[in-house]
């Protein structure tokens, strides 16, 4: 199973929300390249990149920050925000992002998802941002009624490299993963699964990890609190 640091970008600094909230940001960074830096330093394998305004936006807003970090380091990066046309994606694959990830679009526009990810092979990822298992889009300040597992379901034959599903009850709240309902996902699907919001703690990597089915991990706020060692999170993966 794959750990993802996570950083998360609002005006130029690297933030991390509780339950999407952008009025609730804990700065924890204004230098996201030296984060960057010291994440891979610790062993990090891949990073998790959040353009937050961006996805309030609806188009790039950290372009510069997420630039700067990938001029800074040589693992493969993910982003997702904002990023909801094929220009963009282009753009941001051109610019050498490992991977996007499609969240709103994923909603409003499941055609685009299918014809990037045919364009992009392996480079496309599907989010999935859920509260009570429903999805949410635009930020998460928008709330449908779509069932999470039902919207996972249709991109089965697209040929997308993953799935981020995070729970937003649980997202920055330091409570815990939602370890059943992200299984169930995974079980649900045969695309690979990353587990977001909540990881906490060594043991709740290992709980998402001994489900047998879970693919990868996003961790934030308790990397920047220290409430989890990225090294020793990282080295207990890998036994």
């Amino acid at each position: 199973m794959i750990l993802y640091p996570a950083i998360d970008l609002k005006d130029g600094q690297c933030v991390r929300l509780l339950r999407g909230a952008m009025e609730k940001a804990t700065v924890f960074s204004d230098d996201p390249a030296g984060q960057a830096r010291r994440f891979t330093d610790a062993g990090a394998e891949w990073l998790h990149l959040v353009d937050l305004n961006g996805a309030f936006a609806g188009a790039p807003v950290n372009a510069a920050a997420v630039e700067a970090i990938l001029a800074a380091v040589r693992v493969p990066c993910q982003l997702g925000g904002g990023i909801r046309d094929m220009a963009t994606i282009e753009s941001w694959l051109g610019r050498g992002l490992a991977r996007v990830i499609l969240g709103t679009v994923a909603v409003e526009d499941p055609d685009l998802v299918r014809q990037a990810a045919r364009g992009f092979p392996g480079q496309v990822a599907v989010g999935i941002d859920a509260r009570a298992g429903r999805v949410a889009t635009r930020g998460w300040a928008d709330q449908t009624e779509i069932d999470a597992t039902d919207l996972a379901r249709k991109f089965e034959d697209a040929g997308v490299a993953a799935i981020i599903y995070t729970d937003i009850d649980r997202d920055g709240a330091m409570q815990g993963p939602n370890v059943d309902a992200t299984a169930a996902l995974a079980r649900a699907v045969t695309i690979p699964v990353i587990a977001s919001g909540g990881v906490s703690s060594l043991s709740d990597l290992v709980a998402l990890r001994d489900t047998g089915v879970i693919a990868g991990a996003i961790s934030g706020r308790a990397l920047y609190d220290g409430k989890l060692d990225l090294g020793a999170a990282l080295a207990a993966l890998r036994s």
